[in-house]
């Protein structure tokens, strides 16, 4: 059954629109979300599986486990990227292991707290997630300090270029709740 074109265009010329300002049962605007929690969360989860992982190859040969699971994702170990990562792990005593999985086990806990904190809504998050963003600036100073790259500009500009953006959406959003 056909439904009549001219009931259909009239019914929408009489439906309230959502930006009509002299409609005032309606929003302005459909809600968007405010925050993307997700990727946080996911990253969050990634960085605990690792830092479990790391914890779980202390006493094992790890240039041979690594060279395992690149066989296994069809990698080619002889590589000379993966060589590379190789030697690089073959001298890693399980002290800087430990370290590496308890700063790995540390952002993890940041960055879920955080997501759980957007995915709700905190205003305590908001700020969490400035504070951590401008956490990483002086570590790229000190960075650029030991040796100047594009790369390592360009990865300092992006971050500022955030974090002015997040302080920037922030005071917004805190001026228009007043």
């Amino acid at each position: 059954m056909a439904s009549d074109p001219t009931s259909d265009r009239a019914e929408r010329l009489q439906a309230p629109r959502v930006n009509d300002p002299a409609n005032h049962t309606q929003p302005l605007a459909s809600p968007a979300p405010r925050h993307r929690f997700g990727l946080k969360l996911i990253k969050g989860v990634l960085l605990l599986a690792a830092a479990i992982g790391l914890l779980k190859l202390l006493g094992t040969d790890i240039s041979a486990q690594l060279e395992h699971w690149i066989t296994v994702f069809r990698g080619d170990p002889g590589n000379k990227y993966f060589h590379a990562l190789l030697v690089k792990i073959a001298n890693l005593d399980p002290r800087t292991l430990k370290a590496v999985s308890a700063g790995s086990f540390f952002y993890s806990a940041l960055l879920l707290t955080e997501g759980i904190g957007l995915w709700f809504e905190k205003c305590w998050a908001e700020y969490l997630t400035v504070i951590a963003t401008a956490s990483f600036i002086p570590l790229e100073i000190y960075e650029l300090a030991k040796r100047t790259t594009e790369v390592k500009l360009l990865v300092l500009a992006i971050n500022l270029t955030i974090l002015l953006y997040l302080i920037r959406t922030l005071r917004l959003e805190r001026k228009s709740k007043h």
